[in-house]
């Protein structure tokens, strides 16, 4: 176990819900003779997966169970899933805050953890104060604690505020000092929860460029929960998927971002058969096919980073060519608003794609770096220019088009920031001329 932090076997977590303990008296002295003769627990054989969107029958729910996986030294672990996949209660065993129902956790090395605001810190204790209480319980000494003192006040931007008692702190500013304790005294092992989402933009960039130091230069190991793909993807090496308390994939991070953007419902990003949708007869425009598809053509369902050519493939039929005919697609949000359409006729005369009898077979390529990183839709459009449409806006076959990452290769944009595009301008000083 020389190259490896941590090493997870058999590992489950067993809740009972509604109530703390077993509820009776009876209950709880069956649970602690069975551990005392070191057996299973009781009560485990009744649990049920932790599936949050289905009603069960047992009052006991697994929120993990059966995990097996390694990490090793210096390595980046993202871990990924919905609401309630078990990310947070892994964390949380992982840095000893509670105690697995089966299975164990083997750590090579000490663990600084910040798993939710206030972890940690003592409400009535100053800033000062908790700086050395969190040193002392990772088992450094006043010299070295003293000697990290003034880069952890300058990383959290709190100096002003260092002899307050941190219950007078905002949410901000707790995660600031928290985060600067845990990634500048030195553990071998950093475990960052969601809570970075409390702080603001700049100090959530800087607090990834923090971690990604400590792993590429000090051979740390991170392990990282975000619901922020592209933060995820810039950061970590690896992926950890949990799905219903499970894990589902562990993996390189590209394939397990992949892998979790895929197993969301209505994630289809190609149609192979348009016909069996409902919309108006045309015997000027016949859709067959139309999607997403890589360079070669072949059909994508998944996500693309943003600095990809979409290319959206339209295959169809014509009967009779009607010189006004045009086609195009229409992108919208994933809460339906209209990002913009493009037709195939927008273009000068010579730019226009040739349309003969017969089947047909077009790609519309969108610019790389055009969208913002998240989920949109495109829906296929046709029309008789002027006249009537053959696929109206808002009642036609849509994609999904998911994009994650590649916003750029600035480390001054590393994740996505507000707004639905995602330009890169060139930036041009007038001395140059």
């Amino acid at each position: 176990m020389s190259d490896i932090a941590i090493k997870v076997e058999d590992l489950g977590k067993l809740y009972r819900l509604g109530e703390v303990g077993t509820g009776t008296i009876s209950h709880d002295l069956n649970r602690w003779v069975a551990k005392l003769r070191g057996k299973e627990d009781p009560f485990s054989k009744i649990g049920e997966i932790n599936d949050r969107t289905a009603k069960g029958d047992s009052d006991y729910v697994w929120a993990l169970k059966d995990l097996n996986f390694e990490v090793k030294k210096g390595e980046v672990l993202g871990i990924i899933g919905r609401n309630g996949a078990g990310k947070s209660t892994l964390l949380k065993l992982l840095s000893k805050v509670t105690q697995p129902s089966t299975g164990r956790i083997k750590v090579n090395g000490r663990i600084a953890s910040l798993l939710e605001v206030g972890t940690g810190f003592h409400p009535e204790m100053t800033g000062r104060e908790n700086i050395f209480l969190n040193g002392a319980i990772m088992g450094m000494t006043k010299r070295e604690i003293k000697a990290k003192f003034d880069e952890i006040v300058d990383f959290a931007g709190v100096e002003r505020y260092i002899d307050t008692p941190v219950k007078r702190y905002s949410s901000g500013m707790y995660v600031r000092l928290a985060f600067a304790v845990a990634a500048h005294l030195e553990p071998e092992i950093l475990i960052v929860d969601e809570v970075l989402a409390v702080g603001d933009a700049e100090f959530q960039k800087k607090c990834l460029g923090k971690m990604k130091d400590v792993s590429v230069n000090d051979g740390r190991t991170v392990l990282f929960v975000s619901h922020q793909m592209g933060a995820v993807q810039a950061l970590c090496n690896s992926g950890l998927f949990l799905k219903n308390g499970s894990v589902h994939l562990n993996d390189e991070i590209k394939n397990v971002i992949n892998e979790y953007v895929n197993d969301e419902k209505d994630s289809s990003s190609y149609i192979h058969d348009v016909t069996v949708y409902q919309f108006k007869k045309s015997a000027h425009f016949m859709p067959l096919e139309f999607g997403i598809v890589d360079d070669a053509g072949t059909p994508i369902n998944g996500y693309l980073s943003n600095d990809s050519v979409v290319n959206v493939k339209v295959v169809f039929n014509v009967d009779e060519v009607h010189e006004k005919m045009t086609f195009g697609i229409a992108v919208y949000t994933i809460q339906s608003e209209l990002m913009f359409l493009s037709m195939n006729r927008d273009l000068e005369e010579h730019n226009w794609p040739s349309i003969k009898k017969g089947k047909n077979e077009v790609i519309i390529k969108m610019p790389r770096n055009l969208l913002n990183e998240g989920d949109y839709k495109i829906e296929l459009l046709s029309s008789i220019h002027f006249m009537y449409w053959i696929l109206p806006p808002e009642s036609s076959p849509k994609v999904n088009l998911k994009l994650r990452g590649g916003l750029s290769n600035s480390d001054f944009w590393i994740e996505r920031r507000p707004g639905y595009l995602a330009p890169q301008l060139k930036f041009v000083s007038c001395f140059d001329h």
